[in-house]
């Protein structure tokens, strides 16, 4: 029987447990705190063990994470909720606009949905240029998709949709896995201006939904610092770790760096990398395809020092057992980094895991430049591009930390 035609589902009760993390703002419940899980998934009434209703939430009866909270009230989750949700979504990117702090002046990528933060458990709506790209990792909203995928083309009327069904998180949900065109016609390639710099991606096959679009406004912010601080603005030398197209890398160039190298383990990306800063009149960078950790290492054999340097790894914990493994792999990237950079230098470092939390992340920083040893000054910390909305009381929401380190000696 499909998802939407089935009978409403009777409430599902949580622990206590469950229970305290609803009433502190997280919105979902783990499985181990479900009393007894729900016979499907859907949308049901979420209540205690003595039966006080505590909301209306996406339920799933095997997925590690099977309560994802809408809203604290009683009115069951339908189509014009969830249309309103959207809306919101939409409504508040356009506030953005004319927001001069959100700098999307000339920006055509951008987070048009942000899953919970937004209202919308596990959906991700994506604009890349004139495509929209949508992802899904939540099996209740599944049967919901055609509706919000209309009202996604009558608001924004893209030239199409695209269906990022891709990712390992719907197998957990027990989804299929695809990449299908929603509507219209989606191009293999798209252009995505960030206000400075045009890059042009591949909707169907890139990483997330093509792009990186919440590390945009931080590109420039470091860059920015860079030369800003930089003893001699005319002679730094850059070195961007994990640079997939060079998002940091050339925003040093364009802000005035003298040269950047690229490092990341994907031929294409670093290719199109060279190609980008061709078409924008950019020094040329040097691209090297190679480990991370082994590339830093051999710099610092080397003897090689940089007056900026970027690390954007990926996810090193993606899941919270992962931690203290994830944690010696970025004091290891970060005590490496340091003992390359040039005094006065500065340290651009971001982390996206989000089991690792801000204060633990800066104290992985502080070992490191006690291990360095280096003595460093805060320059700024930023999270995600404010279409990446943060909902407080979910951390996870605030996924991304960036941080900018000036090496003060």
């Amino acid at each position: 029987m499909p998802l939407d035609d089935a009978p409403p589902l009777p409430p599902v009760a949580v622990d206590a447990r469950g229970a305290a993390r609803l009433a502190a703002g997280h919105p979902w419940v783990y499985r181990s705190d479900v009393v007894a899980p729900p016979a499907r998934a859907g949308f049901a009434p979420v209540v205690d063990r003595r039966g006080r209703p505590l909301g209306w939430a996406a339920v799933h009866p095997t997925s590690q994470i099977a309560v994802r909270l809408l809203h604290a009230g009683d009115r069951p989750v339908d189509a014009d909720l969830l249309r309103a949700r959207l809306d919101a979504a939409l409504d508040l990117r356009e506030r953005l606009a004319s927001d001069p702090d959100a700098e999307l002046s000339g920006v055509t990528g951008l987070r048009l949905v942000h899953a919970e933060a937004d209202g919308l458990p596990g959906l991700v709506v994506d604009r890349l240029g004139p495509v929209v790209v949508l992802q899904n990792g939540c099996a209740a909203l599944e049967p919901h998709l055609p509706a919000l995928v209309a009202r996604l083309v009558e608001r924004i009327a893209p030239e199409g949709v695209l269906g990022r069904f891709d990712a390992r998180v719907r197998e957990l949900e027990g989804l299929p896995t695809d990449v299908s065109v929603l509507h219209g016609a989606v191009p293999d390639r798209v252009e995505v201006h960030d206000g400075v710099i045009a890059w042009n991606v591949d909707p169907r096959g890139g990483q997330k939904t093509g792009a990186y679009l919440d590390q945009r406004l931080n590109h420039r912010r470091a860059a920015r610092a860079a030369l800003a601080h930089a003893p001699d603005p005319s002679a730094v030398d850059a070195l961007d770790v994990f640079a997939h197209q060079g998002g940091f890398g050339l925003h040093l160039l364009h802000a005035g760096a003298r040269s950047a190298e690229l490092v990341d383990t994907s031929a294409a990306a670093l290719a199109e990398a060279v190609r980008t800063a061709a078409r924008h009149g950019l020094v040329a960078p040097l691209t090297t395809r190679a480990d991370a950790f082994e590339r830093l290492r051999e710099h610092e054999r080397a003897g090689a020092r940089f007056a900026a340097i970027s690390l954007d790894p990926p996810a090193l914990a993606k899941r919270a057992r992962d931690l203290p493994r994830a944690t010696a792999a970025y004091k290891e990237l970060n005590l490496r980094a340091l003992r390359l950079l040039r005094p006065g230098g500065v340290l651009i470092t971001s982390s996206c895991s989000a089991h690792l939390q801000e204060a633990e992340f800066l104290d992985v920083l502080a070992d490191a430049a006690a291990d360095a040893p280096r003595r460093l000054r805060v320059l700024g910390r930023f999270g995600p591009a404010p279409d990446h909305p943060e909902r407080l009381g979910f951390p996870e929401s605030r996924y991304l930390k960036c941080v900018l380190l000036q090496a003060v000696e």
